[in-house]
């Protein structure tokens, strides 16, 4: 039985969700991969089998409880959880004024709710044994709030608020906690298939790479327990901040 590391929020094989788990499988993990569209997931699955890594997922809607429930049990089930990664988030946009409440509600319950269901029951899984890594994929909009992306930053803030709170509250319980803020676009298949424009503008070196990020998040979880890390923010060299 392999020790585990579960990810939720996977989308396509070009996206943060699955580069985490790639880079966790390649030290050695069992990656869980989690999301709502099956296809997505088997195809990450298989990525990671091919360069002879171990992998499964599990079909998870994160603002589900029972969902929720059902991955950590599956993934304990795989081996002892040591690194959880909470990477669910849409980018929510829209003009305020119009705004139905459903849609404010909606980015609150996939970004804070489901960051919240998920921590929970990471936290329980990985606290008997006083050791476990718990890490939330932050963004720009949990630092500040930019025109049209209320919602969003709403969500994202209170995200990065409880991230705070769960490092103080289980920090001397042996759980490491931390936040990463991805302050910029990502070059990965999201924004290439959406915004081929912004992409083309934005150049070679405009765009935050996945490797990059991929490589932080496992940076977190290898720091030695007298010297751990709650948050880091990532951007490229020419990245307004």
């Amino acid at each position: 039985m392999s020790n585990t590391a579960v990810v939720v929020g996977v989308g396509p094989i070009e996206g943060v969700g699955a580069y985490v788990a790639k880079y966790a499988a390649k030290t050695g993990y069992h990656a869980v991969v989690a999301g709502r569209t099956e296809q997505n997931l088997q195809a990450v699955v298989d990525n990671i089998i091919d360069d002879g890594g171990k992998a499964s997922y599990v079909v998870t809607d994160t603002t589900d409880e029972s969902d929720v429930k059902h991955l950590i049990e599956s993934t304990e089930a795989k081996g002892p959880i040591e690194l959880s990664v909470y990477n669910a988030g849409n980018n929510f946009f829209g003009s305020f004024l119009e705004m139905e409440a459903e849609y404010f509600e909606q980015a609150w319950r996939v970004c804070s709710l489901g960051g919240f269901l998920f921590a929970r029951e990471a936290i329980k899984a990985m606290l008997p044994r006083q050791k476990g890594t718990l890490l939330f994929t932050g963004a720009s909009a949990s630092m500040r709030g930019k025109p049209g992306f209320a919602p969003f930053t709403a969500a994202k803030a209170g995200l990065r608020a409880m991230a705070q709170s769960l490092a103080r509250e289980f920090g001397k319980q042996g759980i490491h906690v931390g936040h990463v803020v991805v302050d910029g676009g990502i070059h990965g298949d999201k924004i290439a298939s959406n915004y081929p424009d912004f992409v083309k503008q934005a150049g070679e070196n405009g765009l935050i790479g996945l490797d990059g990020i991929a490589e932080t998040f496992m940076y977190l979880h290898k720091q030695p327990r007298n010297a751990w890390t709650h948050e880091l923010d990532l951007r490229t060299f020419q990245e307004d901040f």
